[in-house]
């Protein structure tokens, strides 16, 4: 495919973990990518440049606002708040496709800092929106999170659910998001698609995440803490099933006058305008012990486990009903978990190695 005919799609937080493997499968699927990180230190930056090598991206010639070329890839170091910039990146890239995936993200972190969930989830996004109002795209889709069904218990989680009930400043910052979204389709036509991510997992994760943790306390045969004493469960979802449900969602942007909208009993998922909101998860829900034992399987060795009450801000139960999203892109998440496990435990030690070497 001649290069000028390829879909040119901007992925924000391409140095994260959903944002690397996005931007490997479409590489893999003839898109052109252009990445944009501001590599912030809410985690090791080491492990955001390791995921901008193994792109192909020499991190020494990293420089903010700098766009890197190589191949089909390009990758710049850009703040979302940053909005002169980003737009004048909008303006020279002529962007098809936008998959915002960049947010200060976890719920914990919240509870000291949210300025820097306003900054990042909601400044930022504006930008994004604004730039795609200056600049024109076929599609924007938007990561949203599960932790918007806050207090509701209505399980599995529809996306028709109540969110008016969220429990920490991650959560209100993604449901502002929706709404922005919102707003900027029916002002401005924008077609725009939210994703709410259900606990994804696997390889080049994050080091916050409860895989991470776990597998480097028991690697390193230390205790780890288990909340809730351990009666908690997550829809655990695979990132390669993510990445392959966002690749195809991305040529299938909303349409205005959806049928299935009655202005009259009005629901959050759907519009008359170009915007919609999907669940995005396993559709499964596996306790959290399992997922604790899986990895003991992995490892082959048993997890030193303290167990503690539950924290503010987190949720005993997450579960997806998908369907819409299964249906939509015909596509449902396939990895069982304990081969999920084992890929996240291979580059784990894989990286670990070439850290230690």
């Amino acid at each position: 495919m001649n290069i000028k005919n390829k879909k040119k799609v901007l992925i924000t937080g391409m140095a994260g973990f959903i944002g690397h493997h996005l931007a490997k499968l479409l590489l893999k699927n003839n898109y052109t990518v252009v990445g944009l990180d501001n590599i912030n230190d809410y985690y090791d930056v080491n492990l955001k440049f390791a995921r901008l090598t193994n792109l192909g991206f020499n991190i020494s010639e990293i420089s903010y606002n700098k766009l890197l070329k190589k191949d089909a890839i390009a990758f710049i170091k850009l703040d979302l708040t940053d909005l002169d910039n980003l737009k004048q990146l909008f303006k020279e890239q002529q962007f098809d496709y936008v998959v915002n995936l960049a947010a200060q993200a976890g719920v914990r972190y919240s509870l000291e800092n949210p300025h820097s969930y306003v900054d990042s989830n909601i400044t930022g996004f504006l930008n994004i929106l604004e730039s795609c109002r200056a600049y024109p795209v076929e599609h924007l889709v938007f990561a949203s999170s599960s932790s918007v069904y806050g207090l509701s218990e209505d399980i599995p989680f529809q996306e028709d659910n109540c969110t008016d009930h969220p429990l920490a400043m991650y959560a209100a910052s993604k449901k502002a998001n929706e709404m922005m979204a919102h707003s900027y389709a029916n002002l401005f036509n924008i077609p725009a698609t939210g994703l709410r991510f259900f606990t994804v997992y696997g390889p080049w994760g994050r080091p916050d995440m409860a895989l991470h943790i776990f597998t480097k306390a028991m690697v390193e045969d230390k205790e780890f803490e288990v909340f809730n004493n351990g009666d908690m469960s997550r829809d655990f979802t695979y990132v390669g099933d993510i990445v392959e449900s966002i690749k195809r969602l991305l040529p299938l942007a909303p349409k205005e006058n959806n049928p299935a909208f009655n202005p009259k009993k009005p629901t959050s998922s759907k519009s008359t305008k170009a915007y919609q909101i999907f669940n995005i998860g396993n559709n499964s829900p596996i306790a959290l012990m399992d997922y604790i034992k899986a990895l003991e399987k992995v490892l082959g060795k048993k997890g030193k486990i303290i167990f503690k009450p539950m924290q503010p801000g987190d949720v005993k139960s997450t579960y997806a009903n998908v369907e819409s999203l299964f249906n939509y892109i015909n596509f449902k998440p396939e990895t069982n978990l304990e081969d999920g496990v084992r890929a996240f435990v291979n580059k784990y030690l894989e990286l670990e190695r070439l850290k230690n070497s």
